[in-house]
């Protein structure tokens, strides 16, 4: 269903294909007009086409390489000055399944650059103004490999818990200015994400890939119900809040002026 009432407008990275496509799709059908970020102009134009006609909102299409310094200074400078933009879904990346043992050092950094960099950058970039218009939206694409770093590769698990930690960080600093701060943990999602990792969908069980209209959704869902990290897979979220305040219980006796007992030599 179209929403007639208009929510601002919605900056989506990585938006020509896969999960980026689909958050599109729904935040345009919930009332949000588009700016679409990818390196494709055209397959973004060919979404913008579609969404335009369907829904009637506003979509505009940014060609720019978020890989390259360029690319992120443009949209950092749109972030900054489009006072329509109300929501950042920082969904843009690329992953890797080799160990790091038999990757290529340069693709590591460009890896980094783009999940890492770019992300903290366009957040910054947009943050101070949708507190100065006392509210707003990030939506940060994590990956279950935040918290289960052994499955795939290091580097991409490594830069994964960094969208995790920095979007718990973010709800910490931001939370009580009226802006939404969501991480989405998706488990094995069927985009082309695989492909780009070298490890092709096929070779994933089904009873493990979810399809990206099912992860948006319930992500979407997640954010709905104020979730601050959404597992689209996870069934009971107890169990997350479980894991959660076991971190928080650590808290007391993470810093003293002194060694643990079990430290000092006997």
């Amino acid at each position: 269903m179209t929403s007639t009432l208009s929510q601002g407008t919605a900056l989506i990275t990585g938006a020509s294909s896969g999960i980026g496509a689909v958050y599109a799709d729904r935040l345009a059908k919930r009332g949000y007009d588009l700016i679409l970020v990818a390196r494709n102009r055209e397959r973004l134009n060919t979404l913008a086409e579609r969404l335009t006609t369907e829904t009637g909102r506003t979509v505009e299409v940014v060609a720019a390489d978020l890989g390259s310094e360029e690319g992120i200074a443009r949209l950092e400078d749109i972030l900054r000055t489009d006072a329509s933009i109300t929501t950042l879904v920082n969904n843009a990346g690329v992953g890797a399944a080799a160990p790091l043992l038999e990757s290529d050092a340069a693709k590591m950094d460009a890896m980094i650059t783009l999940n890492v960099v770019s992300l903290n950058r366009l957040t910054r970039a947009v943050a101070p103004r949708l507190v100065e218009r006392g509210g707003g939206t990030i939506i940060n694409i994590s990956s279950i490999v935040a918290i289960s770093p052994e499955l795939l590769n290091g580097v991409y698990g490594g830069t994964k818990a960094f969208v995790l930690a920095y979007s718990q960080s973010l709800h910490h600093e931001l939370a009580d200015k009226g802006i939404r701060v969501q991480a989405v943990l998706p488990g094995a999602t069927s985009t082309e994400f695989w492909d780009v990792a070298g490890v092709p969908i096929s070779n994933l069980p089904a009873s493990i890939v979810m399809s990206a209209e099912d992860m948006v959704d319930a992500s979407l869902a997640g954010l709905d119900q104020g979730e601050l990290v959404t597992i689209p897979a996870l069934p009971d979220a107890a169990d997350w809040n479980t894991f959660e305040a076991a971190r928080q219980a650590l808290g007391p006796n993470l810093s003293h002026s002194k060694p643990a007992a079990r430290l000092l030599s006997q």
